[in-house]
């Protein structure tokens, strides 16, 4: 076994965790037992992933969505008091990584999802390095992009703009960043993908002519975390176990 800080203190070098400003605690959340053997991986820290962790006998569960974020209530009450009761109940360290693990260029949600999308990563932008500018191998439709979206992501996009346009320049950001749509636009791109989708980025894809497609919150974000287990597995040797959700937002 490895003690959980051997494994915090890794995941903080390797994240650089330091380096960032973020919207809730990176890291350790709430503790449980000191030592790991299991670590269970979901993209939120939901109940239902809890309750999977609690039935693989997990030490750990690793997460991208954690709790405590800044616009929510500090009362530990309803939903957020039996999450948290459940995992003290079984010991069990709920660990997560947010803004980090987005950026991380190797293991994070932008770099595990044009990983296996096949896009060529150029540069990384923007707000805390969290925007990727790329490119496609070769020139595709933008309704050829949205369907190995939805083939690789399980899930239909939403896609505006000229479904005949060819597409080769791309941004990118996994998650809730349609509000990077505008820096996307700047870079001049052909088209921009994200996870979610507010009313005005149907007006600015249309009128720019910059394709704008959201992949789902849930779906662009499910790899991250995996990678993630995987290379704490890889270095120090504890048994992984993957949560996923069929959540459609």
């Amino acid at each position: 076994m490895v003690t959980r800080q051997e494994i915090l203190d890794w995941c903080g070098n390797t994240l650089q965790v330091a380096n960032f400003t973020d919207y809730a605690p990176n890291g350790l959340q709430v503790e449980g037992c000191t030592n790991i053997g299991k670590i269970v991986t979901s993209v939120t820290a939901s109940l239902a992933a809890i309750e999977y962790a609690v039935a693989q006998q997990a030490d750990m569960l690793l997460v991208h969505h954690g709790m405590f974020w800044k616009s929510e209530p500090v009362t530990i009450t309803g939903w957020k008091k039996q999450r948290i009761a459940t995992l003290l109940q079984h010991q069990i360290n709920l660990v997560g990584y947010h803004l980090p693990l987005d950026a991380h260029p190797e293991l994070g949600n932008n770099a595990q999802l044009a990983k296996r999308m096949g896009w060529v990563l150029e540069k990384q932008t923007g707000e805390q390095n969290l925007l990727n500018i790329g490119c496609l191998s070769e020139k595709q439709s933008l309704t050829v992009v949205a369907a190995m979206l939805a083939h690789t992501l399980e899930r239909e996009p939403v896609v505006v703009g000229d479904h005949s346009k060819q597409i080769k320049k791309l941004a990118w950001c996994t998650g809730g960043a349609q509000n990077f749509f505008q820096q996307a636009i700047d870079e001049q791109v052909d088209a921009y993908i994200t996870g979610e989708i507010s009313e005005s980025q149907y007006h600015l894809a249309n009128e720019t002519g910059v394709a704008f497609i959201s992949a789902g919150h849930h779906a662009t974000e499910r790899y991250g975390v995996q990678a993630l287990g995987e290379a704490i597995r890889g270095r120090f040797g504890v048994e992984l176990y993957c949560f996923d959700e069929q959540n459609p937002a």
